[in-house]
């Protein structure tokens, strides 16, 4: 079944004779859904699991031509101008494969492909390019991206022993308004140790979001773990006082029976 084909069951879901629930999705209605769906292919990759890995691609695609069919209705765009565009880019951004230049490393090629995008959007300042990130990313995902564009254009730490300085001076800071009671400002210092610790994830060559799913997962399993010892005797976990479950979770922590 090819693409087009795709398209038209779509459209016939649109068509005043179709799906009630898709006669009345926007573009507006369908942005949690394309979120959720790509996000599910990022679990099934992470899962290694290539049958759910197709299916959520497909779910995606379909995202792709729902939007495409609403915006066709309204005759802003097509589907075909989609393709299009992305295909143009494709080539117009790869001149070392698709043209003359040279790129022998994905360093290179990452320059390339900046210097080109910078230019064909009229060689914005560095405000603008930052203030054009999108803030609807995850809130990591967008520190990074600042901090990498920030950085390329010379705004960065020399070494990662700065980086951990910075922390340090952070959470002091932080600890110190605490301390003060300054609730006007815990809020704002909480959010200078976060873009910190993502500035040195990015420094140790770690990607912050990732990390950050490693270890809350490993805080269910751990916390799981401490829930089953203490079940095992016959207990309930909220009948535990702070130490005895910090005692558990060091046992468990450092996998040593009790």
């Amino acid at each position: 079944m090819a693409l087009r084909e795709l398209e038209t069951i779509i459209k016939r879901l649109r068509a005043k004779d179709g799906c009630p629930w898709d006669q009345e999705q926007t573009h507006e209605s369908l942005k949690g859904c394309m979120l959720e769906e790509a996000y599910e292919v990022v679990e099934a990759v992470n899962n290694h699991d290539d049958d759910n890995l197709v299916e959520e691609l497909g779910d995606v695609l379909l995202q792709v031509v729902m939007h495409a069919a609403i915006a066709e209705e309204e005759d802003r765009f097509s589907m075909d101008d989609i393709i299009n565009g992305i295909s143009e880019k494709m080539i117009r951004r790869h001149p070392h494969v698709f043209g003359n230049e040279n790129a022998k490393s994905a360093d290179e090629a990452l320059r390339n492909w900046e210097e080109i995008k910078s230019g064909e959007k009229g060689n914005p300042s560095l405000l603008e390019e930052l203030q054009k990130i999108p803030k609807a990313l995850p809130a990591n995902i967008r520190a990074e991206k600042i901090q990498k564009k920030a950085a390329r254009a010379g705004f960065e730490f020399e070494k990662t022993e700065d980086v951990i300085k910075k922390v340090y001076e952070e959470l002091s800071e932080l600890e110190n308004t605490v301390k003060a009671g300054e609730e006007s400002q815990i809020l704002d210092k909480f959010g200078d140790v976060m873009f910190q610790v993502i500035n040195l994830s990015r420094f140790l060559g770690l990607n912050a979001e990732n990390t950050l799913t490693n270890a809350t997962e490993t805080f269910i399993n751990r916390l799981g773990s401490v829930e089953r010892l203490v079940n095992q005797r016959g207990l309930k976990l909220s009948e535990q006082t702070p130490e005895q479950l910090d005692l558990l979770w060091e046992k468990v922590k450092n996998h040593r029976h009790i």
